[in-house]
């Protein structure tokens, strides 16, 4: 395994590049996978916690980069990964991507068919939200890699979002299958799929749309086989379907398990002398029991507030998970005074082992934008590998090793450099958000 805390800034043998890498929820992934990998990020804040980490991160923007900066790429890079900012698919947004489908896959056709960048850059104005453009940037990464000289195609291509881009995925899957247009006649073996978190040890429920493509001859692609059982949504049906499956419940040899609890990851999370988990607060008579309630509405309307028990997954896990309200008592419900998770906590419950140095400002926005690292392996590591990760991997991805700060300095200076090259404006010196104490 590469420790970040030895291997530093050398990019020399980095397979992955994760493009818009955000906190490293996929490179935290690869890295207990045995993987090196380099994540393009423009936001300065998750730069920071990436430096923090150790883990190999250029300063950008995506778009710029593939424009004037390609050649910085390792060419020991055959596996693009990545996941296109989401707000304007997600269903927690004004979804002006959502309601342009159909204009998107326009785009897709349109770039592999060869027509101008230029122009299509000017048309992809009219969407609204300049965001919903990014998720043409694999694709446009790829036929780069195809028209470069001296590179040529990705081996591996792994690329995920929120449900609402599934039909761009498959879109994506078909032309990827065809190699037409611009492509060049590369093709792949490709496929894509909606994956619920839970299904795979993930402490939350959180539905995302995969796509994994891979150079013939290197194996079928397989979806990754789901470890855990799915969690009930509606308190009724889980209720009655879900009752036996308490913690500690016995099952069949082989039957997958039941999902993790928040109570579950986090007691486990705070057993370490060192956690900032601090779930002692959250207990009553010996036992972490407390419930949830959501930030955001349910069933259409925004004052019926969401509720999960500390016995059940926890909701998505959004930039927004500060201000869901933790009682341990409906007394406390009544009261007002709720409790609230603190980042460490949240990252938890995106599988992030307890350690991890979150850094700069915005860190719940941070956990809440990143890929679950656990799914992250389970997809990573079926792409690459063509199974699932060991149990050994699993358990070892709970605790980050130490970075020097001497990585992270070195790591900061690649990463940035004289500041020339990053985002405009993006080290303009914000107030830090006073986070929830622990």
């Amino acid at each position: 395994m590469n420790s970040p805390g030895t291997q530093v800034h050398r990019l020399d043998g980095v397979r992955i590049l994760d493009l818009f890498a955000g906190p490293g929820g996929l490179d935290v992934a690869a890295h207990f996978l045995g993987f090196k990998s380099v994540g393009i990020e423009w936001d300065r804040n998750a730069c920071e916690t990436r430096y923090a980490a150790g883990l190999p991160t250029i300063h950008a923007d995506v778009s710029a980069m593939r424009e004037t900066r390609f050649d910085e790429i390792p060419k020991s890079v055959d596996v693009l990964a990545g996941g296109p900012p989401c707000q304007s698919f997600s269903v927690a947004g004004k979804g002006v991507g959502r309601k342009r489908l159909d204009r998107v896959e326009e785009f897709i056709h349109r770039l592999v068919g060869g027509e101008s960048e230029a122009q299509i850059d000017e048309d992809l104005h009219s969407l609204g939200d300049p965001r919903t453009a990014l998720v043409l940037e694999p694709l446009r990464w790829l036929l780069k890699a195809i028209e470069t000289e001296g590179r040529g195609p990705y081996n591996v291509i792994v690329l995920e979002q929120v449900p609402a881009v599934l039909p761009l995925w498959e879109l994506y899957a078909k032309l990827l299958r065809s190699g037409e247009g611009r492509l060049n006649g590369v093709k792949y073996e490709a496929d894509c799929w909606e994956l619920k978190t839970e299904r795979f040890g993930v402490p939350q429920t959180r539905t995302r749309a995969v796509l994994v493509a891979r150079r013939p001859g290197l194996g079928a692609v397989e979806p990754p086989k789901p470890t855990h059982l799915p969690f009930e949504l509606h308190r009724r049906r889980r209720n009655a379907s879900q009752a036996e499956m308490l913690p500690g419940a016995s099952h069949p040899s082989g039957a997958e398990s039941r999902w993790i609890s928040m109570a579950e990851a986090l007691e486990e999370a705070s057993r370490p002398k060192d956690s900032p988990v601090k779930v002692a607060r959250l207990r009553t008579d010996g036992e972490t029991k407390f419930f949830v309630v959501s930030n955001y509405g349910s069933g259409g309307d925004s004052k019926n507030r969401g509720r999960r028990l500390s016995s059940e997954p926890a909701f998505t896990v959004t930039g927004k998970i500060s201000r869901n309200k933790v009682y341990r008592s409906i007394a406390e419900y009544e009261a007002e005074k709720p409790d609230r998770f603190n980042i460490p906590e949240s990252g938890v419950l995106q599988t992030f082992p307890y350690n991890f140095p979150w850094s700069g400002n915005d860190r719940a926005q941070q956990v809440g934008n990143a890929v679950p690292p656990r799914l992250g392996m389970h997809v990573l590591s079926m792409a690459l590998r063509g199974k699932a990760p060991t149990e050994d991997e699993l358990t070892a991805a709970t605790t980050w090793p130490t970075v020097p700060g001497a990585t992270t300095e070195s790591l900061r200076e690649i990463g940035c450099g004289d500041r020339s090259q990053c985002p405009p404006k993006s080290h303009k010196v914000t107030r830090a958000r006073r986070e929830p104490a622990p």
